[in-house]
């Protein structure tokens, strides 16, 4: 281990968000990985749970200790799902760990918005507690913070083209909000499920959770009213397209005044300026998840359609790396003082 280096934790570890975060980190030149837990998994030999690890990782998978974890650990990743994560990350904080949560049970401020749309919290004195983990917007706040909550994929390529805009008063309110977007059955996770299964995914294209159906809805809505000053409400439209990895997000928006695509281009190039993981493209740039899948970027390009006067905003990003994994790890990266690109400076895989 390089001295200095962050000691982390992987919890959860053998699913797809826990198993990219192994990926992510043995490479990271200022971590050193100490440590994968898992559930049904512990025991066995962490080479045979997550293949690509063969050769590069030893030693078994670890049951969940939080008292171990977190002497062991600087950092602490939790990569369950929501609802089993609560309990893990309150364990893991009341022993002092700096937790990274990439499950939405802390990434609400609000414990009934919380409550109506994924049932009671486990542990709802600590809504609220977290720093909201999009890097780009939030960096001082997760400086401070012992307690991330890592975005959900959908919000990341939500949010990023639309707050540029609202934090400029750029948009006409009074329109709707539509965003329609795409992503790959990773997201879905892991575990069987019918409707990700190949065969009725290969060559299927279908949306799902529409007309404010999708629990990523408040979500987006919370951070985009954060950035505005004010309500926002969105119409949000999902699906599931035949490929692993990626997320495109169209959004279609009124602008308040005169505003061009290369007005858009420029206040996003101002808002994510250093950023390591944002490219803003030319204006009527149209971004594709071939271009960033593996990669912790996200493409954001802006068009104004002259005939109805409105925006078309696109990002398109890899669900598992900004949309989660290596989203966690920029957000690890600026609490522990690193550089904010360490360890996620890597181009997309293409073709």
């Amino acid at each position: 281990m390089a001295e200095g280096a962050v000691r982390a934790v992987v919890v959860g570890a053998t699913g797809y968000t826990g198993a990219e975060l192994c990926r992510l980190l043995t490479a990271h030149p200022g971590v050193a990985l100490v440590g994968l837990v898992g559930h049904r998994t512990a025991g066995k030999p962490v080479g045979e749970v997550l293949p690509t690890l063969a050769g590069r990782l030893t030693g078994e998978v670890q049951a969940f200790d939080a008292a171990r974890i977190a002497r062991d650990a600087d950092a602490v990743f939790c990569a369950l799902p929501h609802g089993a994560s609560a309990p893990a990350v309150d364990a893991l904080r009341a022993e002092g760990a700096v937790v990274f949560d990439l499950s939405a049970d802390h990434r609400l401020r609000d414990v009934d918005t919380y409550r109506a749309w994924y049932g009671e919290h486990p542990h709802p004195e600590r809504v609220g507690e977290a720093a909201y983990g999009l890097v780009e917007l939030h960096r001082a706040a997760i400086r401070e913070a012992d307690l991330i909550a890592v975005p959900g994929c959908y919000p990341t390529a939500s949010i990023l083209p639309l707050a540029p805009l609202l934090r400029a008063s750029a948009l006409d309110l009074s329109a709707p909000v539509v965003i329609d977007a795409k992503s790959g059955a990773s997201g879905a996770g892991r575990e069987a499920k019918p409707r990700t299964h190949f065969s009725e995914t290969a060559e299927g294209f279908r949306a799902y959770a529409i007309a404010g159906r999708h629990r990523h809805t408040p979500e987006i809505e919370q951070e985009l009213s954060r950035a505005s000053g004010q309500d926002i409400r969105v119409l949000f439209s999902p699906h599931l397209v035949p490929m692993v990895r990626g997320i495109l997000a169209t959004s279609y928006l009124r602008p308040a005044g005169d505003l061009d695509a290369g007005g858009c281009v420029s206040l996003a190039r101002e808002l994510y300026e250093g950023s390591p993981s944002i490219h803003v493209m030319e204006p009527d740039g149209y971004p594709d998840t071939a271009w960033v899948r593996g990669s912790n970027r996200a493409l954001v390009s802006y068009t104004v359609d002259a005939r109805s006067g409105w925006i078309v905003a696109q990002c398109a990003i890899d669900n598992l790396v900004k949309g989660a994994s290596g989203q966690a790890v920029q957000a690890m990266n600026v609490r522990f003082g690193l550089d904010e690109g360490a360890g996620l400076t890597h181009l997309a895989t293409w073709p």
